[in-house]
């Protein structure tokens, strides 16, 4: 019976870690080549035939956090509960962020029409974007190793103390 609890657990796991890979393909392959010379290098947005990045992470925000909140429950009076209570604190403040601001001064930056030429501003502005963004990658990385790290502890209650 147990079992099914340390399955949502990796599960919780595989879903954070699924956010981190998103992440760090997008760093790897996307962003360098947006950040590059915007309006110009923004074509890959736009048209007709635009990526539409937004799909994956519309989806597995929700499901990610829903992971989280179950494991947690599950996990509340166990040891682990501060290996997923961390890591999902310090997500859903990442989240917080980035609807605050990257999100905002991402649409910003994508939304402006399309020009060969290139607007230093918006170099500028996309540079600090990717900046920040690989700090708040880093933040979410160091996260799932800790949440990971939970599942090498015992399930054992948490022995309280009087």
């Amino acid at each position: 019976m147990k079992n099914y609890k340390n399955i949502l657990y990796a599960l919780c796991c595989l879903s954070f870690c699924s956010v981190i890979g998103g992440a760090i393909y997008e760093h790897l392959n996307i962003v360098p080549q947006w950040v590059k010379a915007p309006p110009a290098s923004l074509a890959m947005f736009q048209g007709d035939y635009g990526a539409h990045l937004e799909v994956f992470w519309i989806n597995i925000h929700p499901i990610t956090l829903l992971l989280f909140a179950i494991t947690l429950i599950l996990f509340w009076k166990s040891a682990r509960r501060i290996n997923i209570l961390l890591p999902f604190a310090l997500y859903a403040i990442v989240l917080g962020i980035t609807s605050i601001y990257f999100v905002p001064e991402l649409m910003e930056i994508l939304g402006t029409p399309y020009a060969k030429s290139i607007d230093e501003s918006l170099v500028e502005r996309a540079h600090l974007w990717e900046t920040l963004s690989h700090i708040r990658l880093l933040f979410i990385a160091v996260a799932s190793v800790y949440l990971i790290l939970g599942l090498t502890k015992p399930e054992s209650r948490m022995v309280k103390s009087n």
